[in-house]
């Protein structure tokens, strides 16, 4: 008996041409003996559409081709059901992919999304929304922002909007940061939390941090200067540094003296005060190499 396995793609994510990725899978496929169901993103209703799909066909797998934005959509479609998600790195932003040591071929990748076996990994509830991956306030979601607004895209335009972004950056905000046992008080240019160690570039923001553990860390920066967002951008994070605090719980609210840029994986999420964040433990599962 044929699985049934659900494919859903991004056929925007990243401006990259997926042809040649639907060919291996539809090879894939034919090789392996699954039916497959393509499913391509509209950015609307796709939630539903999603669910439908798997009231349909009750696939065995759920595989996606997309960015970190496309696999938290279908991770918050499939929130009800007990599926296997597995991934096909093809965004602009491929930060889980990254964490999780995906490997570069698309071979390899078939073969780990299609067939291997799988962890579950937490997600972070903030405000009511979900992160996989890592979020952030502060000037790092006035860069991210910025890049939706402007035209250019890839690598260099992303370090002229760091550049800009820091020439034209609000003072510092003051935190205060509340969980289990304590509160503090912080200034900060950014506060990052983080489920996983890096960003999609590569960068290790968060050494520490396990996507099963049912904790995140808010790692607060605390000055942010052109050297330190190079060195964070070319993926040379100075952690010892006393410029930045680290603190690991499970839960924990954020409230800033100033409306302070928010985003979430890369998706800009406007100008927030005050963020409510718990731990959402095992709360999806996702192939692995």
């Amino acid at each position: 008996m044929k699985k049934n396995i659900v494919f859903v793609v991004n056929p925007i994510s990243g401006d990259l041409d997926k042809s040649d990725l639907m060919e291996a899978v539809y090879e894939f496929s034919i090789t392996n003996n699954f039916n497959l169901v393509v499913y391509e993103t509209t950015g609307q209703s796709d939630v539903k559409a999603i669910q439908l799909l798997y009231e349909q066909c009750s696939p065995q797998r759920i595989v996606v081709a997309g960015g970190d934005g496309t696999i938290k959509m279908v991770a918050e479609a499939m929130e009800q059901y007990d599926i296997v998600i597995g991934i096909l790195p093809a965004g602009s932003a491929n930060g889980l992919s990254v964490d999780l040591n995906l490997p570069d071929s698309t071979e390899e990748n078939l073969e780990i999304a299609f067939l291997h076996s799988y962890m579950e990994i937490d997600m972070i509830s903030i405000n009511g929304k979900k992160s996989i991956h890592l979020s952030d306030i502060g000037i790092n979601a006035d860069l991210v922002k910025n890049y939706e607004e402007s035209n250019w895209r890839g690598i260099w335009g992303y370090a002229l909007q760091a550049y800009t972004t820091l020439v034209d950056s609000n003072d510092p905000f003051v935190a205060t940061i509340t969980t289990n046992k304590e509160t503090s008080e912080h200034t900060a240019r950014m506060i990052v939390i983080a489920n996983s160690q890096k960003y999609g570039t590569g960068v290790t923001i968060n050494p520490h941090g396990a996507m099963n553990d049912g904790k995140f860390e808010l790692v607060i920066l605390k000055s942010l200067d052109l050297l330190l967002l190079g060195k964070i951008i070319t993926g040379n994070m100075p952690i010892d540094s006393e410029d930045i605090v680290i603190i690991s719980t499970d839960k924990a609210t954020i409230k800033t003296n100033y409306p302070v840029n928010f985003q979430i994986d890369g998706e800009y999420c406007g100008a927030q005060t005050s963020l409510d964040i718990h731990i959402l433990h095992k709360q999806m599962k996702i192939a692995v190499p």
